[in-house]
């Protein structure tokens, strides 16, 4: 290239240039070090709005102050709820690769703000009265901090709990807190033990359950689908079985847990409508596979398609559940506290108002959207590997569980079902290919080394230890927090 001439004019747009690449660059590392406070400063704006609603809600209430304490402490509640429990239901299709994150997150916020609006629980007794007897508080104001006390302690252990990586059950850590302050406001003898017992039952009955439950379904599906010589014949089959027997189980299970605002329905009954909804189901089924498998080669991933559809909706139908049942883990205390300042009593039954209901349901879904991602993808993907098959256990394990459940009369907590499901899949995944592996070697006269074996675990440890440690914790960890919130809030109203 020749020298430019002595009389050539200057390119100084070229140090311009590069001043404003030094600028993006900046720009760029600044969004990426402030992207970490978008999450936490929308929840925060969220936080003040349902304060300034409360102040507007509550008017020229004495106790106003109190009122708008408590709704902060229920809305941070229902964030945590949002962020932690609701990657039960969405995690399995997600880590199937049957939705996106982002389509979950959307799902998942449209159900369970309409479960919790349209069939949330309107009696709130055993999170305000069934663990702690009220009138053994003494007065209104002891029952109140201990409300606060409890809505708060269990929101930090949430919080926590998504901060470490691990799903625990807010029913456990709501009901921990009531515990713990009702001790301290009112001795060992207010809690209702009988209740605290078959809660800790659940801390056993309700994973193994689950995990059996979805083990079971994963073993007929196996060699009747997956190992089949026609899987395209065989699925025709046994699909539309399966997708019936996914809306009955739905069916029931939202009449038993989510429709009781609505509609009072005995088990038998529950059951009677299961039995009608899933042989329609079946129905409508089995043109709609039919016409879904045309033209589908006969190999595995033909059969993840199939299950795709019957998945999305059995985890939208979870999460409709969940806001119907588990919103008043967030609102009750609160609506206690409205109900005791309110009426100037603290027994009774306890009407959720539409307000706080609203701060329920729209701290759940905020929650969901701003932290729920990091446990939706350990749920889906991080215990062990699931495809639309393996979840489909998964979130249909989470339905006949709890109605099976409810039948015997046991205690189970829907956070620890869906998990232990997970569970379930892949220890069934490793013994069936423990299994296969021995047969194959002792055909070929050659069995795998120990270690090898070991190589090919498909569940990772780790995380068994560390979900099972969380569970254990929850009550204990959540009851002590709450007494010592219970002693800090009465000192400095004194």
């Amino acid at each position: 290239m020749a020298d430019l001439p002595p009389d050539a004019p200057i390119n100084r747009w070229k140090t311009l240039d590069k001043d404003l690449g030094r600028i993006g660059r900046l720009e760029l590392g600044t969004q990426y070090v402030a992207r970490p406070l978008v999450a936490p400063g929308v929840a925060l704006a969220f936080v003040v709005v349902v304060a300034i609603a409360a102040a507007v809600f509550t008017g020229g209430s004495p106790d106003r102050l109190l009122v708008i304490a408590a709704a902060v402490f229920g809305a941070y509640m229902a964030l945590n709820i949002g962020a932690n429990d609701v990657a039960n239901n969405m995690g399995p299709a997600v880590g199937a690769n049957a939705l996106t994150m982002g389509g979950a997150l959307l799902i998942a916020a449209v159900f369970e703000t309409a479960g919790a609006l349209i069939a949330g629980g309107d009696v709130v007794s055993t999170v305000s009265g069934g663990i702690v007897a009220p009138e053994a508080l003494g007065d209104g104001q002891a029952f109140v901090w201990a409300m606060m006390s409890a809505l708060l302690a269990s929101a930090l252990w949430l919080n926590l709990a998504t901060w470490i990586g691990a799903p625990v059950s807010t029913t456990h850590s709501i009901v921990g807190g009531v515990m713990g302050a009702g001790i301290v406001a009112a001795g060992l003898a207010a809690v209702n033990w009988p209740m605290m017992g078959r809660i800790a039952a659940s801390w056993v009955i309700s994973p193994v359950l689950g995990g059996i439950v979805a083990a079971m379904l994963l073993a007929l599906i196996k060699p009747r689908v997956i190992y089949a010589e026609d899987k395209i014949a065989a699925a025709r089959v046994w699909v539309p079985v399966l997708v019936g027997l996914m809306a009955g189980a739905f069916s029931a299970y939202l009449a038993l847990k989510g429709l009781s605002r609505i509609v009072k329905i005995s088990l038998e009954g529950a059951m009677l409508l299961g039995l009608v909804v899933g042989l329609i189901g079946w129905a409508l089924a089995v043109p709609l596979i039919r016409r879904q498998s045309e033209g589908l080669d006969n190999r595995k991933k033909s059969l993840k398609k199939l299950f795709g559809l019957p998945l999305v909706v059995s985890a939208a139908l979870l999460s409709f559940a969940h806001g119907a049942n588990d919103v008043a883990n967030a609102v009750g205390p609160l609506a206690a506290i409205v109900h005791a300042l309110g009426d100037g009593t603290v027994s009774g039954p306890v009407t959720i108002p539409l307000w706080v209901m609203m701060i329920g349901a729209a701290g759940i879904s905020f929650g969901l959207l701003l932290f729920g991602p990091r446990l939706i993808r350990l749920v889906g993907s991080e215990i062990t590997k699931l495809n639309p098959m393996r979840a489909f256990c998964v979130a249909l394990s989470a339905a006949i569980t709890v109605i099976v459940a409810s039948g015997l009369g046991l205690p189970v907590s829907s956070t620890h079902i869906a998990v232990g499901a997970v569970f379930g899949v892949g220890f069934y995944r490793e013994w069936y290919m423990e299994r296969r592996a021995r047969r194959m070697g002792q055909l070929r006269g050659s069995l795998l080394p120990p270690e090898e074996r070991v190589r090919r675990k498909l569940v990772r440890r780790s995380h068994v230890l560390t979900v099972a440690a969380a569970w254990v914790v929850t009550v204990p960890a959540t009851a002590l927090l709450a007494a010592g919130l219970f002693l800090a809030l009465r000192a400095m109203a004194l």
